[in-house]
């Protein structure tokens, strides 16, 4: 009996063998990396797939790319971010089915059983008794190596899935180290150049790491539009638009916004360094005749020079002309009001360097007291100062007028705050806002200097206007103005023969120049345009 029972045992391992490695295997082995590649695309083509999330929803929804945890952002999260592993493991489950499907529909219910039951391939019974017989002996070791068949395809497959895996894995540590890769690039290259974007809107002012970019398609906001899990180079909208994911890319050509505030940013924002340059000074003391005049400088200069001036938005070539047909008409321009100044922004380019100029023309009322003054936040990211001086306010230069003189000082409408009055409210909350007053150069304007050259009770102001200010009662502000700043330097400007009709070219680029020196300080190549310092001369002599 036991031989018996070996000769069978014998039989059926024969016969399992035949059938797993001569076809069973094989065949499910063809089927389950079949069922895998075939996994691998849409489930139906033409219809949504229910596995992908909706974009910017956490739920399921009908959108092919979203991703879920995309905290709102309406863009598809980068296929090798989540997607990749979803269908990769979606495939290897259902290939592992299949291979077992196969088994209990083919092998099992359909071949084995037939064999039991004596019945043939073409679904007739057997007739023939020792047919039958044969067809009962084999039935066991086909089941057998049908079963091995497809325990060792599932191995198999098992193992070419968890290399799949690696492989996988490789792309998506490379995709996510492109991204940290780019990113880095992208943030080094801002500190190299020091790109620090900062909002020009009253009641803003704040830092901008990144801005919301706007879709050209569909209008929606991106708030996460750098290199990272929805894209290393490029981002694919709710709408089907492709964005660049950064300035190599493209992003600069998008509408930027502030994420604070939500208004529109310059063009050049995030591309170009901005020097951030208030005109301080008190009311009536020619800050926003000066910044005219400045303007016009700027563009005098780039007729005669390489410098290329730009306005930076709509916004700012139609406050530049408003102000401009007001002067043309021989009026006097308005007082600065609203509260916090918006900046008025201009991009100067002078060969392959560009500056995103912020020029700020706060209210005189705002330097009254220092509360005001810290309510100025702009003031926090201050590189460089434009001191707007009008010596006629200064009650020691007011005594010195008599007569004539007196009356002409009166029909210029002196600011009711001296230049060293506003200087004292100033210095110590600007050194409190930025900290770093020591670091940065205090360009001072001395106004009006029209009428100051008709008044015979005062020196005529020559080159040295540091030195003029001292001979009228005002070293005690260039004495602070020295030890404050890193570095200081004068000029004396009549913003009315700058600017409005029969404005004189030679008076507009003197006004400019305390913007380019300022720009200068930044690594822009203006200082060329510039005489030397009078100050820095007379030491030489010396």
């Amino acid at each position: 009996m036991n031989v018996v029972a070996q000769y069978l045992l014998g039989f059926v391992a024969l016969v399992a063998g035949a059938v797993c490695f001569g076809n069973a295997l094989w065949q499910l082995l063809a089927q389950g990396v079949g069922a895998v590649c075939s996994a691998l695309g849409p489930r139906q083509v033409g219809l949504p797939d229910t596995r992908i999330p909706a974009v910017g929803g956490s739920g399921t929804g009908a959108g092919r790319g979203s991703g879920s945890g995309s905290g709102g952002e309406p863009a598809e999260l980068a296929y090798w971010w989540r997607q990749m592993w979803v269908d990769a493991a979606t495939a290897g489950g259902y290939g592992i089915r299949v291979i077992w499907l196969r088994f209990t529909g083919h092998w099992t219910q359909r071949t084995t059983a037939r064999l039991f039951r004596g019945i043939r391939s073409n679904g007739l019974p057997e007739r023939n008794s020792f047919m039958q017989l044969g067809m009962w002996l084999v039935a066991p070791g086909t089941f057998v190596g049908a079963l091995v068949a497809a325990t060792l395809a599932t191995v198999f497959l098992t193992l070419a899935l968890a290399v799949l895996a690696l492989l996988l894995g490789l792309v998506w540590l490379g995709a996510a180290g492109t991204a940290l890769v780019l990113r880095g690039v992208e943030r080094g290259w801002a500190t190299v150049l020091h790109i620090r974007v900062k909002c020009p809107y009253p009641g803003c002012y704040r830092p901008v790491p990144l801005a919301v970019h706007r879709c050209p398609g569909c209008r929606e906001q991106h708030t996460r539009l750098r290199p990272g899990r929805y894209g290393a180079l490029r981002h694919m909208c709710a709408c089907g638009q492709r964005l660049g994911a950064s300035r190599l890319a493209g992003r600069g050509r998008l509408t930027a916004l502030c994420p604070h505030c939500d208004q529109v940013l310059p063009d050049a924002v995030g591309t170009t360094r901005v020097v951030h340059a208030p005109l301080v000074g008190g009311t009536s003391s020619g800050k926003t005749m000066l910044m005219a005049a400045m303007v016009e400088g700027l563009h005098a200069w780039s007729r005669r020079s390489g410098l290329r001036v730009e306005y930076a938005s709509t916004d700012d070539r139609q406050t530049a002309n408003t102000l401009n047909q007001t002067l043309t008409q021989g009026t006097w321009a308005h007082a600065t009001t609203g509260g916090q100044p918006r900046a008025f922004m201009l991009t100067v380019t002078l060969g392959r360097r560009r500056r995103l100029l912020y020029l700020y023309d706060p209210m005189g009322e705002s330097l009254e007291d220092a509360e005001r003054v810290r309510a100025q936040h702009y003031l926090a990211h201050t590189d460089g100062v434009v001191l707007v001086a009008d010596v006629l306010a200064e009650p020691t230069v007011r005594a010195k007028l008599s007569g004539a003189d007196a009356d002409r000082a009166t029909d210029a409408r002196p600011s009711p705050q001296g230049p060293w009055e506003t200087y004292q409210r100033l210095a110590g909350e600007l050194s409190a806002l930025t900290g770093r007053r020591g670091r940065m150069s205090v360009a001072t304007v001395v106004t009006k200097r029209d009428v100051l050259d008709q008044l015979g009770s005062l020196p005529v102001a020559g080159a040295r206007i540091d030195t003029w200010l001292t001979e009228i009662g005002l070293g005690g502000l260039v004495r602070a103005l020295g030890h404050d700043f890193r570095s200081d330097r004068y000029w004396a400007v009549s913003a009315r023969a700058a600017t409005g009709a029969g404005s004189l070219d030679s008076e507009q680029r003197r006004a400019a120049e305390p913007v380019l020196w300022l720009l200068a300080a930044s690594g822009l190549r203006t200082g060329r345009l510039l005489g030397p310092d009078p100050k820095e001369k007379r030491l030489e002599t010396a």
